[in-house]
């Protein structure tokens, strides 16, 4: 079930959609999340990637029921990567748009993001509303905090209103895009090698990187360390 779906009952009920039309715009604000979208076997995947590195040594007598493990871990740790290039996982990363621009900077990878050409967000299908990824850098507990963020929240809403105008004054959802920000949420799918994630999260999980994306680098790392253990338990942040 979609959260656009989930809004969409909500705003039925409490009969808002009659509301459109009078000032009244309600700013959709959620979290990023991510989804791994490839099946991941990591015994597997290990097996995998020990039966090609050990061409190079011409070792394959020597593959057991156990040694993949072993192997791979003893080729990471040689600084032999380009043989965990083998494997490639594919994950769906909800985000804010800016964070999205540090991402596409990999290039040893492959995108298919949520076009602002084509996506008309006054559409039933995105809820008729512009949907914006929540700040992770201010403490709305604190009155600082809440005014920054208020302030914030004010501007997407203004956004959203001049958006849905120029849409209903005859402009194409890639002339309205122009004025759409950084905070709007986007969806990314992602394609990499095993040595690319890693290099993604030796940078991305780094303290000197951008809070927003490190919201999303951290929490996919330690999944990843969950799932494959040996290609990624000597990442720390």
């Amino acid at each position: 079930m979609s959260i656009f779906y989930v809004i969409n009952m909500i705003k039925s009920l409490l009969g808002l959609k009659k509301l459109k039309g009078k000032g009244l715009r309600l700013v959709i604000v959620i979290k990023p999340y991510f989804v791994i979208e490839s099946d991941i076997n990591g015994e597997e995947i290990l097996k995998h990637i020990e039966k090609a590195g050990r061409v190079c040594y011409k070792s394959e007598d020597k593959i057991t029921e156990n040694s993949h493990a072993d192997f791979v871990r003893k080729i990471i740790k040689n600084g032999h990567e380009a043989v965990i290039e083998h494997y490639s996982i594919t994950v769906r990363v909800i985000c804010e748009r800016g964070v999205t621009h540090e991402i596409v900077r990999h290039r040893l990878a492959s995108y298919s993001q949520e076009s602002t050409r084509y996506c008309n967000y006054s559409k039933d299908k995105f809820s008729n509303q512009i949907t914006y990824i929540e700040p992770c850098f201010w403490d709305t507990s604190t009155p600082e905090g809440k005014k920054k963020y208020e302030i914030w929240k004010s501007v997407m809403e203004y956004i959203e209103q001049k958006y849905m105008e120029l849409l209903e004054a005859g402009a194409t959802p890639q002339e309205a895009r122009s004025i759409l920000p950084n905070s709007l949420k986007t969806e990314l799918v992602m394609t990499m090698n095993l040595r690319e994630w890693r290099h993604f999260f030796k940078l991305r999980t780094s303290s000197a990187a951008h809070p927003q994306i490190r919201e999303i680098a951290i929490p996919l790392l330690n999944k990843f360390k969950e799932l494959i253990p040996v290609i990624f338990e000597d990442i720390n942040y």
